[in-house]
């Protein structure tokens, strides 16, 4: 098949109404066309259009796009019942993937081709009249940094200076941004064996390891497709999380389980969040092609590692001659960056509390954030453990990557973010929280030494910047130097439920303000995510969770005879307390824990309903353990 003759792109050069009509009529693959928004929890749109309505009138439909009633977006408090125009209009400004079925095959040009569908990004219009979704957010968001940073290098020439370029020279600021996703295939239908990949994990059999058998050919195949469209995959490999494949008495790999990373190029934030989008679909397709399933859950499997999305962020000033200059590398071999780079990570840790809720707004997303899982819990970064010593510490926030030897490649790691995480808003908030710390450095003056002791201050000593309570920079590891009380105290509690991270917006305005600045949120677009985000934790609690634990608490059955064993009857009356605690009512007015749940969760009252599900998880964890030794004393 002649796959390398399709069309797997139209680059944003090619966008006008003449070049799309050429490269699509020497393209019947190219069946459908699909405007693509994404609203603001980032749910992305996908429909049917049959290239020959766009054709017929492709300026009108460049301008105007598609008109919709809303209900296939999320936009709470925004677009409601009454009031629910939202237009898709598409994006000239980024490129176009086409999304291929290659379960459906048909005759084009001669040619037994796959159906293709071009997607076009578009922005979210409400009313005719306002950008809404995740993509206008980030839009705004790189335009306002780009204008406040050459504000700053203007205030600041001295900076400008220090970096070899005078202020004046700056044409504008480019934004690499990229992320690295990591995902679990796995044979549809089968069930985890946690043990054996708990096993696999601690033995380190996976990371970086061989593939074989389907999960091999699919990642080959991934790989071949990406490049294609020319996204610049730089490596797959294993991941920790998974086990070695099993092969069936009828030759066929079974009880498969892995989890993979794919990497490619940086891109503008904006390319970057659509690539993602594009790339998880191909990812999908291309293992379901060799009959294993893809999950881009934050943790699939309770024990074993979960699967995160690490966010890279750097910051380049373009000048005339074209040239770029990274703007966080130090200006000599005895820092570790200049003061806007030290601007930057001060600001993404100061207001990661607002960050936080936005990368992380779910139950899954949650239970990832666990201690010894290699996924971050406390809001702190690494340097390096000294200026000559670059450090990948792999428990921390975020990361510092640089090698003064190779001065553009200086920039930051996020590492909380998760496959399922709204790139386009983590990115947008990211952006923000670093330009208030750019900008509060840049009034500071002080130099880059100086600002090196502000992130190196102790608990209880005073910074311009940086609260006083709290520690912000560790080279040592997070999980296994520290105890939990100890981690709390230096870098800040982390939230507990969705409920708790959430209520960061509120608790913390003056960090929530800094995602106003310069018109890129508003109060509407931050409640409209919480509502979302609140609106579905719950159900998930109610409709999922609930009965999850109800479930288990009912499977702990009685497994011995009564009067045999004082032990074993005085083990199971301890269990059998809890249980009834947790599930069984009393009576009419006294509900069990979980119903007085779910009644707390149909009358939305949502503060007390996380405090009643953090302690239903933690006695049913102890139950659990109790049962367990109850259990294993029965022997027949």
């Amino acid at each position: 098949m002649a796959y390398e003759n399709m069309l797997y792109r139209i680059e944003k050069d090619d966008h006008s109404p003449e070049r799309i009509r050429a490269i699509l009529e020497a393209h019947p693959e190219v069946r459908f066309v699909s405007l693509v928004g994404v609203d603001i929890y980032g749910h992305d749109t996908d429909e049917k259009i049959p290239v020959r309505i766009m054709l017929d009138d492709i300026e009108d439909f460049l301008l105007h796009g598609v008109r919709t009633d809303g209900s296939s977006v999320l936009l709470s408090n925004i677009a409601d019942i009454t009031n629910a125009r939202v237009d898709l209009i598409p994006d000239c400004g980024v490129n176009w993937y086409v999304d291929y079925n290659f379960d459906n095959f048909d005759d084009a040009n001669g040619e037994y081709l796959p159906v293709g569908t071009l997607r076009i990004p578009a922005t979210l219009l409400h009313n005719g009249v306002e950008p809404v979704g995740s993509r206008s957010v980030l839009i705004k968001a790189e335009k306002s940094f780009e204008e406040r940073m050459i504000a700053v290098l203007k205030s600041r020439p001295d900076l400008a200076e220090k970096m070899g370029f005078d202020p004046d020279d700056v044409t504008g600021i480019s934004i690499t941004a990229a992320t690295e996703l990591e995902f679990y295939v796995r044979t549809p239908h089968e069930a985890a064996d946690v043990k054996r990949l708990h096993t696999s994990q601690e033995m380190k059999e996976q990371y970086w390891k061989r593939t074989v058998g389907p999960v091999r050919s699919s990642l080959e195949q991934c790989i071949a497709l990406l490049d294609n469209y020319g996204f610049g995959v730089e490596m797959g490999h294993k991941e920790a999380g998974g086990a070695n494949a099993e092969m069936g008495r009828g030759g066929d790999y079974d009880h498969i389980m892995e989890q993979m990373e794919i990497d490619w190029h940086y891109s503008s934030p904006v390319q970057a969040a659509d690539n993602e989008n594009q790339i998880k679909y191909i990812v999908e397709d291309s293992f379901a092609q060799n009959a294993l399933e893809v999950t881009f859950q934050a943790k699939p499997v309770e024990g074993i590692a979960g699967s995160g999305k690490h966010v890279h962020l750097g910051i380049m000033a373009v000048l005339r001659d074209g040239s770029k200059v990274n703007l966080f590398t130090a200006f000599t071999r005895d820092d570790y960056m200049n003061p806007v780079g030290y601007g930057a990570l001060m600001g993404l840790l100061k207001n990661y509390e607002i960050i936080n809720p936005i990368a992380n707004c779910t139950i899954d997303a949650l239970n990832r954030l666990k201690p010894g899982y290699e996924a971050p819990v406390s809001t702190v970064c690494c340097l390096g453990r000294d200026v000559n010593t670059p450090s990948r510490n792999r428990t921390v926030l975020i990361g510092l990557i640089r090698d003064f030897d190779a001065p553009k490649a200086t920039h930051f790691e996020l590492r909380s973010p998760n496959p399922k995480s709204n790139t386009y808003l983590v990115m947008a908030s990211c952006l923000q929280a670093m330009m208030d710390g750019i900008e509060a450095v840049a009034e500071s003056g002080l130099s880059a030494r100086e600002l090196e002791a502000c992130m190196n201050k102790r608990r209880g000593e005073e910074c311009f910047y940086l609260e006083k309570d709290r520690e912000y920079r560790s080279e040592s590891d997070i999980f296994e130097d520290y105890d939990s009380e100890e981690r709390d105290l230096l870098y800040g509690k982390a939230p507990r439920t969705v409920w708790e991270n959430l209520a960061a917006f509120e608790r913390c305005p003056e960090k929530t303000a800094v995602l106003y600045k310069g018109g890129v949120m508003n109060p509407s677009h931050i409640a409209s995510f919480r509502t979302a985000a609140l609106d579905l934790w719950a159900t998930e609690v109610r409709d999922r969770m609930i009965p999850d634990m109800r479930n288990k608490v009912i499977s702990f059955k009685r497994l011995h005879q009564p009067g045999i064993n004082p032990l074993d009857d005085v083990r199971w009356e301890s269990v059998n307390s809890l249980r009834r605690r947790l599930a069984k009512d009393c009576s009419e007015d006294k509900p069990c824990m979980l119903d007085e749940l779910t009644e707390l969760l149909n009358a939305r009252q949502d503060e007390k309903a996380s405090d009643l599900l953090v302690e239903t998880v933690e006695l049913l964890a102890r139950l659990e353990t109790m049962y367990g030794s109850y259990s294993q004393n029965i022997i027949d």
